[in-house]
């Protein structure tokens, strides 16, 4: 009787170390995308809206603390920008001013895995702007001046944090990037945006290899 509880006994712990061992954290490689929240803060504003724009990504996990810390560096491309109302010089100039930036960005983050099912990641990330744009309406009629590319830093680097969780292949993330360096290159850009910097919140759906 003993050696068949013993034996019994074996045979369960056995199986518990053996799906324990199966959900041991593990990295990951994949493509997320989604939603981008976009936003500049500006001074001289008297409304402002965010840009709704997207992001995607690849990614991958290099291990450093094997199932617990990883290194996650990604390639991806995400809109950013915003629509504001401008007074300027006492109400001498007022508007609308919209500004639509995408960048080609390269994050690298710090990855903790608790469990297999989370991912708490931290960094910093770059990115080059790829396109530039503007749209500007005055109220008073007048020609507004148009920017492009050439009025805006072409690097930007800044902060990034976020939160995985993973459904088998599938993920569900959120993060916030937030930039270190003004966006403005020229005396015209400084004019409406001053020492304004890139800020996003994203909302993504992955799925892994």
């Amino acid at each position: 009787m003993k050696i068949r509880l013993m034996s019994a006994i074996i045979c369960i712990a056995t199986g518990l170390v053996q799906t324990a061992n199966a959900q041991e954290a593990h990295s990951r490689s994949g493509i997320r995308g989604g939603l981008n929240v976009s936003n500049l803060y500006l001074k001289d504003v008297t409304d402002r809206n965010p840009r709704y724009g997207f992001h995607a990504s690849l990614f991958t996990q290099v291990p450093l603390i094997k199932g617990v810390l990883y290194l996650q560096p990604e390639l991806g491309y995400s809109t950013k920008g915003v629509t504001a109302r401008y007074n300027l010089l006492n109400n001498t100039f007022r508007g609308e001013n919209s500004f639509k930036l995408d960048y080609l960005e390269i994050p690298v983050l710090a990855t903790v895995k608790v469990g297999n099912f989370v991912d708490i990641h931290g960094g910093v990330y770059g990115g080059f702007l790829a396109n530039a744009s503007t749209e500007s309406k005055s109220d008073a009629g007048f020609a507004a001046t148009t920017l492009n590319r050439d009025n805006f830093n072409s690097f930007d680097y800044g902060l990034s944090a976020g939160l995985s969780i993973y459904f088998g292949k599938l993920m569900l993330g959120t993060r916030y990037n937030y930039g270190l360096r003004p966006v403005a290159q020229s005396d015209a850009a400084k004019v409406f945006l001053g020492n304004a910097k890139n800020s996003a919140a994203q909302i993504s759906l992955g799925i892994t290899f």
